[in-house]
């Protein structure tokens, strides 16, 4: 099966990065000033207007791709509403096609760039219960320290969201970089190996199937 045929991840980079401390604290310091895109602000108001008019809790699913773990988190919290964020229309094209589930609760599905989407989300006081970070890109390579989430200059951003944050992967120094940069930020949290009878992602599927292990941090912020 084309599934169980997942390379695993292949980094030039043994440990944690050895400037994650001075990257993390760097941006927990400095004021982020990129302009918002236009068009992520336009997708924000929209969504901002079914948030705002939505008595129940709210949930992000970060980096949702084509959806299959926003419709499954809706099962699981039926009575919230649950937003996908992910840049790729072309990913989340493929959900009304292959992954929708018409018996899941509430959630919708927005193209946005998360480095505006957690800011503006900030701005208007958001307070997600939950926020789940499932199998990001790793960006494995030391070089790319800057385009993990992690190691990224709207870090703080993602702390200032609150809520119980979960963060999975199949590399286990992302999940461990991640953990210390919350520790920097004063969320010490411990990190753990992850499995479950039920993968609620193609990734993690195609991980598990590939005899991958995944690695998560749970922590309430």
């Amino acid at each position: 099966m084309a599934e169980a045929n997942s390379r695993s991840i292949v980094s030039n980079q043994p440990s944690l990065h050895e400037k994650l401390d001075e990257i993390v604290n760097k941006h927990l310091t400095a004021e982020f000033k990129k302009p918002i895109a236009a068009h992520t602000q336009k997708a924000f108001d929209e969504v901002n207007a079914r948030v705002q008019a939505f008595a129940g809790d709210i949930i992000l699913d970060s980096c949702c791709g084509v959806g299959e773990s926003t419709a499954n988190l809706a099962k699981l919290h039926p009575n919230a509403l649950i937003i996908g964020i992910d840049k790729s229309s072309h990913r989340l094209d493929k959900h009304d096609v292959e992954y929708k589930q018409t018996d899941s609760g509430q959630y919708i599905l927005v193209q946005a760039d998360l480095n505006d989407f957690w800011r503006l989300a900030v701005a208007a006081n958001w307070q997600p219960t939950h926020h789940y970070l499932l199998y990001p890109n790793p960006w494995p390579k030391a070089k790319h320290i800057g385009r993990r989430w992690h190691g990224a200059a709207v870090f703080p951003f993602i702390v200032k969201l609150g809520g119980q944050l979960e963060v999975r992967s199949n590399w286990d120094i992302y999940v461990r970089e991640f953990a210390r940069a919350l520790q920097l930020a004063g969320h010490p949290t411990a990190v753990e190996p992850y499995s479950c009878e039920q993968a609620i992602t193609p990734f993690e599927r195609k991980y598990w199937m590939s005899g991958q292990s995944s690695t998560r941090l749970v922590i309430e912020l």
